[in-house]
């Protein structure tokens, strides 16, 4: 881990003022000090030399006011600094919220790293809070390591130059050993934050599955691996501290021997009558000093090593560049009302598999076509529709719509006229109306209704507690399977998209739910291009291309369901 990362400042605009002001308080505090130590040398050697109190009043008065100024300048370097940090744990969260749907799905399972949304969770909340001890402690600690002991040292040696020898010699060993403990910090850091962020990761998996776990009594296993993992997470904490605690042994152990040394030498000199008291005493008040910020800045960054090693992380997803980004934009808009989409030999493969999901699929998808593709489990099917919603991007081959490339059109203006109904829809914990308005965000209410009433879902909508206005809970689990299914379909009602991709949306329903759903399908898919997913010809439609391991076979036939 590097001492500073720039990219916490090129990421962080939003905090660089309040970085500003504590290198400022910084340099005041530097300034506080080399004058608190003259004052108090003054007061003392005059104290020693018989001089009254009444005299030293003005002085006392000074040195009174600027140990005032020092602490309030230290307290509002820290505060300063933990602004800095909210502004900058904020705007990283933004930014990573942003990417990561901007990514997609298909990212969570492509991605090198293998992030889990369990840790890009861990990461986003408890990972980025580790920022507070980097930009409140360390940070100002860091700025007082780079100026006080070169202005405690220029300050010596204009008082006694081998005192200022002395401590130049031996002011290098504090960053020397700082960095020989550090070497072995990173790398426990780094694993004490991989464990937090798996430890964060299995434990959502097994919250969501906790009725599955339930059921097949697989609770107590899963208790016990998450308790093995968070005996790791301790283990990898303890090693942290214990490198924490050494690491401040040997600072402190350098610092004691080198300011003992100084001390040695200035009272030699000073019984021999070859050093006035006045500068004694200043030097050994500002030889402590001249230490102190580096022994300070060694500790403080052990404590903020777990919030920059999150950080790196979140630089690392935002750094991943994102699907459809081409150097040059599409020559026109694409309008799927009037373009034909085609893909010529097209090939997607997952990183980790042993075979490519699809391999050179040529498909020809004109307006409103009434597609069916089928194949088993693992066929490709859903890699097909991932390709068309942008979630992932060909590996090779080419898609393109009205003769445009795709990697050429934003994947924000593609998903505009697309809408989707996977097999199992997605419900967030809001009301009944505020899942169906993801279709379309600015619809009135009236229209909500009227999308809930063409997908058939009016009537159990209606006879909840509260109607539209009735909370869902956690996907939608108060609602049944059919439900969740209806809701669904009054999205893609609401949304009026001329690309309509259903994923088995009948599937795992009971006979009168799938009657009813397929009433809706037939009005909601009337004028519109379709491309639907099935294991068998049973619920087929127009043309039906068949996909077994990833290879896409021409229709033979038109179906009519």
């Amino acid at each position: 881990m590097k001492p500073l990362d720039p990219r916490l400042l090129r990421y962080s605009a939003a905090a660089r003022g309040y970085l500003a002001v504590t290198v400022a308080l910084g340099l005041a505090a530097t300034a506080l000090i080399l004058l608190q130590a003259g004052l108090l040398a003054y007061v003392l050697a005059a104290a020693a030399t018989g001089t009254g109190v009444r005299l030293l009043a003005g002085p006392l008065a000074t040195l009174a006011i600027v140990l005032l100024a020092r602490a309030a300048a230290g307290y509002g370097g820290e505060v300063t600094a933990l602004r800095a940090a909210a502004a900058v744990k904020s705007q990283l969260r933004r930014l990573l919220t942003d990417h990561v749907l901007k990514l997609g799905p298909s990212w969570l399972c492509q991605s090198p790293a293998g992030h889990r949304s369990g840790e890009v969770t861990t990461l986003a909340t408890r990972g980025l809070d580790g920022l507070d001890p980097y930009f409140a402690r360390y940070l100002p600690q860091l700025v007082l390591a780079c100026v006080v002991p070169f202005a405690v040292l220029i300050r010596v040696g204009l008082a006694d130059w081998v005192s200022a020898a002395v401590i130049a010699v031996t002011l290098p060993l504090i960053p020397l050993f700082a960095i020989l403990v550090g070497r072995h910090t990173k790398a426990v850091t780094q694993r004490q934050w991989r464990l937090l962020a798996r430890l964060g990761g299995h434990f959502l998996d097994v919250v969501e599955g906790l009725p599955t776990l339930k059921l097949f009594g697989r609770g107590k296993p899963q208790a016990e691996v998450i308790g093995r993992v968070t005996g790791e997470y301790r283990k990898a904490t303890m090693s942290s501290l214990r490198v924490a605690f050494l690491s401040g042994f040997v600072l402190e152990l350098a610092a004691a021997l080198a300011t003992a040394l100084v001390a040695v030498e200035v009272g030699l000199r000073l019984l021999a009558g070859s050093m006035s008291y006045q500068a004694a005493l200043l030097v050994l008040l500002l030889t402590p000093e001249a230490y102190l910020p580096l022994r300070a800045v060694g500790a403080q960054f052990h404590a903020s090593a777990e919030g920059a090693a999150a950080a790196g992380d979140v630089f690392a997803i935002l750094d991943t560049p994102l699907p459809g980004r081409a150097a040059r934009p599409a020559p026109r808009p694409v309008d799927l009302r009037t373009d034909t989409i085609r893909l010529s030999g097209v090939s997607l493969a997952y990183p980790g598999r042993g075979r490519d999901a699809l391999s050179g699929v040529n498909m020809t998808i004109r307006p409103g076509d009434q597609i069916t593709l089928t194949g088993p489990s693992g066929a490709g099917k859903s890699s097909l529709l991932a390709l068309l919603l942008r979630f992932a991007e060909p590996t090779s081959g080419r898609i393109e719509a009205g003769g445009v490339d795709l990697a050429r059109v934003p994947a924000e203006e593609w998903r505009r006229q697309i809408a989707w109904v996977p097999q199992h829809p997605h419900l967030f914990a809001a009301s009944v109306a505020g899942n169906i308005a993801l279709g379309d965000p600015a619809a009135s209410r009236e229209a909500i209704a009227a999308a809930a009433r063409a997908a058939g879902a009016d009537g159990f909508i209606e006879a909840l507690p509260r109607g539209y206005d009735t909370q869902v809970g956690e996907r939608g689990l108060r609602l049944s399977s059919g439900q969740r299914q209806q809701i669904a379909l009054a999205r893609a009602f609401l949304r009026d998209a001329p690309l309509l991709l259903l994923d088995e949306p009948a599937a795992h329903l009971d006979a009168d739910t799938a009657v009813r759903l397929a009433a809706a399908l037939a009005a909601l898919t009337a004028g519109r291009t379709v491309i639907r997913v099935s294991h068998g010809r049973r619920q087929a439609a127009g043309r039906v291309f068949a996909l077994d391991q990833g290879r896409l076979t021409q229709p033979s036939l038109a179906v009519v369901s």
